[in-house]
């Protein structure tokens, strides 16, 4: 433990002395992990914050960069976090949180946790983020155009195109597409914007309601379950046809520990391409176009530390 720190809060791990850390801050919506690293073996130390109202976790996270900075220093900043997020920087807003429905986030300004270090700073969203990280380190190594899919309270889409996050009028929010509904089937969902889109048919919250139950104690006949795969492969299809990536990941705390799910998201895709573009090279290896991450809970803070690694110099 680290002295004068509560267990679990900071944790030093191996550095290289002549390594070049950076530092990332993964926001989510219950926890902050603020990471000092060079990557997923060169991990220096790691400190985890709840998230509480936006005033008060921004000033914990700036006292952990101000520590790090006057102990260590490190070479960028690299900020990944919850959304939607205002990333264009010729906008006023740029790098404040947007339309959220979380309470107290909406314009919390991410950028002023970096006052006064004095280093580059890139911000984009968590599964943007753990996108990066997959490319850099993960199971998307060696591919220029993929994405990275959490299934867990809400649905996250980070698409990458030739190399770079999709960007134009603010950033990808692929959970919210509207999806076709199964016959017969008409419970309204639950997201608040939209009812029955991606997120508010499949993310745990969904199934949970449908259920009466957690997706983990829910068996995988549950009509919940029907309803989500359904969404999801839909959100599959509408990927390979939009963004084309060469491999879809898929983890958050919904996939994760659910072993039948991911063949029957598998046979939906193929199923609903219906042959159609390139559907019969993702049916040759299905099985490789449609995975899970390498990296699983450690993709969000990596990916922090990917953007901190690629911001650029000032």
């Amino acid at each position: 433990m680290v002295p004068g720190r509560a267990a679990g809060q900071g944790v030093p791990m191996s550095e290289d002395k002549d390594t070049v850390l950076a530092a990332g801050v993964e926001l989510g919506g219950t926890k902050c992990v603020c990471l000092l690293a060079s990557g997923p073996d060169g991990i220096a130390e790691e400190v985890r914050l709840p998230t509480r109202g936006a005033g008060e976790t921004l000033a914990a996270i700036r006292e952990v960069l101000a520590r790090w900075r006057a102990e260590r220093g490190f070479r960028g900043l690299g900020i990944a976090s919850f959304g939607p997020l205002e990333l264009d920087p010729a906008s006023a807003d740029f790098g404040r949180v947007t339309a959220t429905p979380k309470p107290g986030w909406r314009g919390a300004d991410l950028l002023s946790i970096a006052a006064g270090l004095d280093c580059p700073v890139s911000i984009d969203t968590d599964v943007n983020g753990a996108a990066l990280a997959e490319g850099r380190w993960g199971a998307a190594q060696g591919l220029r155009s993929y994405a990275y899919v959490t299934v867990g309270t809400g649905i996250g889409v980070g698409s990458v195109v030739d190399g770079r996050t999709v960007r134009g009028l603010g950033h990808s929010e692929a959970g919210h597409l509207r999806v076709s509904r199964r016959p017969g089937d008409d419970w309204p969902g639950v997201c608040p914007y939209h009812g029955d889109c991606v997120e508010g048919l499949a993310s745990g919250p969904a199934i949970a309601a449908r259920a009466g139950r957690p997706g983990e104690q829910t068996p995988p006949d549950h009509p919940a379950w029907e309803t989500a795969v359904g969404a999801l492969s839909d959100m599959l299809h509408n990927l390979v046809l939009t963004t084309c990536p060469e491999r879809i990941l898929i983890g958050g705390g919904v996939a994760d520990g659910q072993p039948w799910l991911f063949p029957r998201l598998r046979r939906g895709l193929i199923d609903s391409l219906g042959g159609y573009a390139t559907a019969d090279r993702i049916a040759a290896d299905v099985e490789a176009f449609v995975q899970p991450p390498a990296l699983g809970g450690r993709a969000g803070p990596l990916g922090a530390i990917a953007l901190a690694l690629d911001a650029p110099e000032r």
